[in-house]
Formats: structure tokens, C-alpha cells, sequence
């Protein structure tokens, strides 16, 4: 019986052509983040194991891909019995914030005052695959550490809406909440303080247990009159809503630029992150059943590790989801297929000086021998993404004289 060669559950193979498509939606990201302003910057795969179970990843600690102690440590953890905490020391990150907030605290005194950071990359998170989620998937962010102004906010989602706009998602809007209002909202439903965490669990899957979901949840975990109220707010919010005072400027600065409708406030919005500390996001299209991407001001969290807190706030993009959303447009016109009339040292040697003049001309130049059925390496190379083809032979021309015919043809 044949091995499984399938890549392990819940992560992929990418072929060339989907590589290829990737890279551009994600180097459109990136440009256009940079050309905001803000700084890339790249952090380890790997995190000490304490630092990403410290608390503040919510639940998403618990999927942490745990890499056990090795050597001498590994033989004296097993050796004490203490359980499985003690037989791992560090860990797969299960997103860029974490990193991001110990890169900081490492390296402040080289950074600027206000430190406006970019990353990419991949995570890992030991979840049960399905659609759109994946153990190792991409993620897209931004921060701003040191701001604690709304400046901070209003730049995040204008270069992000900008991103998302530039890979073809002018439809992508971001629905936006208060940490304070979510706070207020509790303690007008009548939830005590330490069922808070609870209830906002509950009030966060308003979009797949509906509202009599909702009120009937937090009625069994608390009484029946947080219930009744929860019922009258979410009744009361089904229309257009006011903007609360404390995102009204936020809501002006990015309507003066792009207009009405890129952002939505919404009171429901939980995001499940604990570190949380005031303005919220979560990106929506609607194409897509779940969120594209989404963040907020964590303004406790840098303080954790540097002993004196720092402002922070930051918005991802959720790129395996946002790049399937993307609409394919590869352009083959400049990918070239050198087809060589035979093996011959000198056809080689013409066909790797041609090859040279198309790279400098800006072609990605791939050689072939001529097979016995042209058609069929034509259709082999349409199908890898090439767009055109010519035949090289004993007689050297150059590039610019080569007659290049379209392989669609």
C-alpha cells in the first residue's frame, strides 16, 4: 500500500500558479502599507512557549503548537513527571501581535518614538481544519505603537481600506465598536462583573446563534432579566444607529476620504481577543460568510514585557480568506517559452544569450528542447502560466529580432 503523501491535515501544497497569484495579492498588501508609511519588520516562527501562554492571546492559546524541550531538558522534565506543560519551552506563534509586542520591547531604544510596524507571515494554530480555516495560514498587519491618539486609529483603517481596494475588494467594509461601550452596554444589561468575559462570548455569536440565540444564552447564564434586556437592546439596534461620541471623529476622517458606507458601527462587535482595550474592528465582504480581518487598541498589552506601558493598536488581514475573494488576473505577456532546435552546445549557448536579453527585458524565460509534439509542450506551458514562444536554432538572433508567437494561437 502506497504512503499518504498529502501534506499534513489542515495544511496545503501550493501549485505554481497559486503561488505565483499569492504573492501578488500579498505584494500588493505590502506596497501599499508601505507606501503609508509604516515599517516591515520580521519575528521568529517561534516564541518562548510561556510568553504566548502569558494570557493575553485569549483563546487562541490553547492552540498553540507546542515544541518539546530537547536533550538533557526534555530527559530531566520527563524525569520529574510534572506533566505535559513541563515537557515543551516554546511554541508555533498563533499570530503576529504577540511577536510584535516582544520585538518591540526588545528592540525600543533603536525604534522611533512612535513605531509604525508592518508584517507578514505564516501561524499556526492547532484548530479543527474546515473551510477557510487552516492550522498554517497567512496573516497581514499593521500596528502603531506609541499613539495613544485616534491619529493612530483613522491611519490604520485608511491604509488598510486602501490595501483591500488595491487587491479588488472595493466592497470590503469595517464594522467598528468601543471597548467602553461594550463595558457600559453590561452593566446596563445587569451583568456582574465577573460574568462579563462570559457575556461577551455570547453577544459575539449574534451572527450564527441569531438573536433569540443570544437572549436565550445569556437568560440561562445569568436571569431572566438580563435576558429581557438584552432582548430590548437588540431590538432597539436593528435600524440606523448613531455614532457614539467616541468614534464620531474617526467616522469623519475616513468618510472625508473615501465617503459613506466603508465603515458601520456596530454595537454587537465583540472580537474575542482579550487584550482589548478601547476601539475595535473586523473586516466584512459580502462575498464571504466570515470576517477578512480585524483588530483593535490593546493598549496594556507592550507593557507586559517592557515594565511601563505603551499605547497600541492594530488591524490584520486575514489573507487566506481575503486572497480567495481576489478575482484571478495573471498577466502572461511577459513569460516566454525559448524552445531550442536541438541540444547542441552552440544552440544552448544562443539560447542562453537570448534567455539573458529577455530577463534584462523585463521576461521570465523559460528553455525547452524541441519534443517530437510541440503542441503538446505549448499546452503543458499555457497551462503554467506562459504566455508566448520561440524558437531558438544554430544561428544566433538576437532577442529584439526573434519572432515571438502568442502560445493561445
Amino acid at each position: 500500500m502506497a504512503k499518504d503523501v498529502h501534506p499534513p491535515r489542515g495544511m496545503r501544497d501550493f501549485l505554481p500558479l497559486e503561488k505565483t497569484r499569492r504573492d501578488q495579492v500579498l505584494t500588493t498588501i505590502r506596497e501599499t502599507y508601505l507606501g503609508h508609511g509604516f515599517q516591515e519588520i520580521e519575528t521568529p516562527a517561534l516564541e518562548d512557549l510561556d510568553r504566548l501562554t502569558s494570557g493575553q492571546g485569549g483563546d487562541n492559546e490553547k492552540l498553540a503548537f507546542r515544541v518539546m524541550k530537547r536533550g538533557a531538558e526534555l530527559e530531566n522534565a520527563l524525569a520529574s513527571n510534572n506533566g505535559e506543560d513541563d515537557l515543551a519551552d516554546l511554541g508555533l506563534r498563533y499570530d503576529l501581535t504577540v511577536p510584535l509586542t516582544r520585538y518591540y520591547a526588545t528592540n525600543r531604544a533603536k525604534l522611533p518614538t512612535v513605531f509604525k510596524a508592518l508584517q507578514t507571515g505564516p501561524v499556526w494554530r492547532a484548530e479543527r481544519p474546515q473551510k477557510g480555516r487552516y492550522r498554517q495560514f497567512v496573516q497581514c498587519d499593521i500596528d502603531i505603537i506609541g499613539d495613544a491618539s485616534i491619529l493612530a486609529e483613522i491611519e490604520l483603517l485608511n491604509a488598510s481600506l486602501d490595501a483591500l481596494t488595491a487587491i479588488g475588494l472595493n466592497d470590503a467594509t469595517i464594522r467598528v465598536n468601543h471597548r467602553v461601550l461594550l463595558a457600559n452596554l453590561l452593566e446596563q444589561l445587569g451583568v456582574p462583573e465577573a460574568g462579563k468575559g462570559s457575556a461577551m462570548i455570547t453577544i459575539d455569536k449574534l451572527d450564527k446563534i441569531a438573536a433569540e440565540g443570544v437572549v436565550s444564552e445569556l437568560t440561562e447564564k445569568f436571569d431572566a432579566g438580563v435576558g429581557e434586556r438584552a432582548a430590548a437592546w437588540l431590538k432597539a439596534i436593528s435600524g440606523d444607529l448613531p455614532i457614539p461620541n467616541e468614534l464620531a471623529e474617526i467616522f469623519v476622517a475616513i468618510e472625508a476620504r473615501f465617503g459613506a458606507g466603508r465603515l458601520r458601527f456596530d454595537p454587537t462587535l465583540v472580537r474575542g481577543m482579550g487584550y482589548y482595550t478601547g476601539t475595535i474592528f473586523e473586516i466584512e465582504h459580502p462575498e464571504s460568510g466570515s470576517s477578512i480581518g480585524g483588530g483593535g487598541r490593546y493598549d496594556g498589552m507592550v507593557g507586559r514585557w517592557l515594565g511601563t506601558d505603551a499605547p497600541a493598536v492594530g488591524i490584520s488581514i486575514g489573507f487566506e480568506r481575503a486572497v480567495d475573494l481576489v478575482e484571478s488576473s495573471a498577466d502572461n505577456s511577459k513569460s516566454l517559452v525559448l524552445v531550442l532546435d536541438s541540444a547542441s552546445p552552440s544552440v544552448i549557448g544562443n539560447a542562453l544569450k537570448v534567455q539573458q536579453q529577455a530577463i534584462d527585458a523585463g521576461y521570465r524565460v523559460r528553455l525547452e528542447q524541441r519534443p517530437k509534439k510541440l503542441n503538446l509542450l505549448l499546452d503543458s506551458m499555457a497551462e503554467q502560466g506562459f504566455g508566448s514562444f520561440a524558437a531558438v536554432g544554430e544561428e544566433f538572433v538576437n532577442f529584439t529580432d526573434l519572432s515571438l508567437r502568442n502560445i493561445a494561437n
